[in-house]
């Protein structure tokens, strides 16, 4: 089949007679909805590079989301796919299925994947952001035929599983204003330990994705580990092409005085070339760094602040269980403290307390909607600890009117109009202003009539539907 075709046409056939069936497979755009089999509905989504050949074998990306979002997930590793030669495959897992069930429909699509095309068994990677990160860095634990894992923004959940004699290739992605980032330091440090070949790439974004250039780095990564093992034929071009390009990067780094970040990048790439380059002046430039008096300073305040965020982090955990245990509505001040101490550092003149800062916040607010998720999950939902949690998230995120409208729906359930107009009043303070949202709230039609709601209404959003007047 030549390589400079538009369509790869692929027919796939079981022996057995199960079933048989045509199939057109475009390279270069996402394919949506495609069976893993006949008996089952379940399906996934593919991408093909427009260099895809049959003429031999390509590594398999597994991306994974878990809120289904999937085909959004694999479109951020197109480009990467397209430049590194990497075949995606998307399958649909999700957050409210069993772990059993997941890895079921994971390995049905790969082993569907490899029916349909030539993957190479010993390439077979996952990858995730948030929760599809905790999900994508599991499954090398439980199957030994992934070869390794791209966890953005997320670490490795219970390093217990972990064991020496299955390694996998882990590389973590995350921004320093991430509550996982301290996490995954600490989980580089086992697997250094455990000798897995692991790398922690630090992108300066504020969102959970980074920058596509670091996709294209993790498969690069990849890569490089697969020619190392010989697996893949060794590309000296390819291996000077990737030195000089993260050699560059490191030298950006460095003279942009992001001594920390330049030092770490320079560590990562000992373990990427190592097998490949005379690193000596890596290691000189690397030494430098870390006598540089500048680097440090940064280094002692962000040792600093980690030691301060693990005993904050140890008393929010604390309290949080606390509160909910014994329903300590009146703790919810202290709640209010905490987060106006951590609106401090996020405002203060540290860059590492600032970092620090962002971290806390996220983190707590994890440790909320994980116990609102916990709370919910049980057959006979406690009210009480699932109001509080929505109380504490008002909090926490006092623009995001979803909690509000939580609240003042089950206070109102409850009968309790005046918990009910009080978060209906802070929230029209703070701008909320969709009036069919609020008529249309769940358990709210005796507040509807209550005139202190429609007076709230009026004075906030000009016209009540109701005219009640108080007697």
């Amino acid at each position: 089949m030549k390589k400079n075709l538009a369509l790869l046409f692929l027919a796939t056939c079981i022996a057995q007679g199960v079933f048989s069936q045509q199939m057109v497979l475009k390279k270069g755009t996402i394919l949506e909805a495609l069976p893993v089999n006949d008996s089952i509905s379940e399906t996934f989504s593919l991408y093909l590079p427009t260099s895809f050949s049959t003429d031999k074998t390509w590594p398999l990306l597994v991306v994974f989301d878990l809120d289904g979002k999937e085909i959004q997930a694999l479109s951020m590793f197109v480009h990467a796919a397209e430049d590194e030669g990497y075949v995606l495959a998307a399958p649909q897992v999700r957050d409210t299925a069993s772990l059993a069930d997941n890895m079921v429909k994971t390995t049905q699509t790969v082993q569907k994947v490899m029916d349909l095309l030539p993957i190479q068994k010993s390439r077979i990677y996952t990858a995730g952001a948030g929760s599809g990160g905790r999900y994508a860095n599991l499954v090398p634990i439980l199957s030994k035929d992934v070869s390794g894992a791209i966890s953005i923004g997320a670490s490795i959940t219970n390093t217990e599983l972990l064991s020496i004699r299955r390694p996998f290739h882990f590389i973590g992605i995350v921004n320093k204003k991430d509550y996982n980032y301290p996490g995954l330091l600490s989980v580089k440090k086992i697997l250094d330990r455990y000798r897995f070949p692991n790398q922690v790439l630090i992108h300066s974004g504020d969102k959970l994705w980074p920058d596509p250039s670091y996709l294209k780095r993790s498969l690069r990564l990849f890569t490089l580990a697969a020619m190392r093992k010989g697996l893949v034929a060794k590309d000296s071009a390819y291996i000077d092409g990737s030195y000089k390009s993260d050699v560059t990067q490191a030298g950006r780094l460095k003279n942009s005085l992001k001594l920390l970040l330049a030092e770490q990048y320079l560590g990562e790439m000992m373990g990427a070339y190592g097998a490949y380059k005379n690193l000596d002046s890596l290691r000189m430039v690397q030494r430098d760094i870390r006598r540089n008096k500048m680097y440090r300073s940064m280094k002692r305040s962000e040792s600093a602040a980690f030691l301060k965020e693990s005993l904050l982090k140890e008393d929010y955990l604390y309290y949080m269980d606390e509160d909910l245990i014994t329903y300590n509505f009146n703790n919810l001040g202290w709640w209010n403290f905490q987060r106006s101490e951590i609106s401090k550092f996020i405002e203060g003149s540290s860059k590492a307390e600032r970092e620090m800062g962002h971290r806390l916040l996220g983190y707590i607010n994890a440790l909320a909607e994980d116990n609102i998720d916990i709370v919910q999950s049980e057959d006979l939902i406690d009210e009480d600890a699932l109001a509080f949690l929505f109380m504490l998230k008002t909090i926490l995120e006092p623009d995001n009117f979803d909690f509000y409208m939580k609240i003042i729906s089950l206070s109102s359930k409850n009968e309790d109009f005046g918990t009910a107009l009080f978060y209906l009043e802070e929230a029209l303070k703070k701008g909320f202003n969709d009036k069919d949202r609020l008529y249309g709230l769940e358990h709210t039609a005796l507040l509807r009539i209550n005139p202190k709601f429609n007076k709230l209404v009026s004075e906030y959003l000009k016209d009540a539907r109701y005219n009640i007047k108080e007697q």
